[in-house]
């Protein structure tokens, strides 16, 4: 592999390295605000279950439990979402390796042999 593509190559690993280090600290904050959540539902949820009044229920549900289940299921659907972009990411830097490894082991393969259209 020639010196600039082997450069360019690490430079993108880089810059997707920071985008996967971006995607980690966003992962933690949900993760926290959704344990959170979490504890908010199940209290209100044993709350609800533990009260007799239909009124009180129903103010319950409204003011608390109906918002922090939404709330929940967001952040739950965020995490995918972000999972999601983790392994995308993950799979560029693998690649990108994976054709540097190659290179380096057989520096006459030409490139576009490497590479699978679909």
């Amino acid at each position: 592999m020639e010196a600039h593509v082997k450069k360019s190559l690490e430079e993108w690993k880089e810059e997707i390295g920071e985008i996967l280090v971006d995607i980690d600290k966003e992962y933690e904050e949900i993760k926290r605000e959704l344990q959170v959540y979490s504890y908010k539902f199940s209290i209100t949820k044993q709350v609800i279950q533990s009260t007799v009044n239909e009124e009180i229920i129903r103010n319950i549900r409204h003011l608390y439990h109906s918002p922090f289940q939404e709330r929940f299921n967001e952040l739950k659907e965020g995490i995918r979402d972000l999972e999601e972009k983790k392994k995308v990411f993950q799979m560029f830097i693998d690649k990108i390796d994976k054709v540097k490894g190659r290179e380096d082991t057989n520096s006459s393969m030409i490139p576009n042999e490497q590479m699978v259209y679909k």
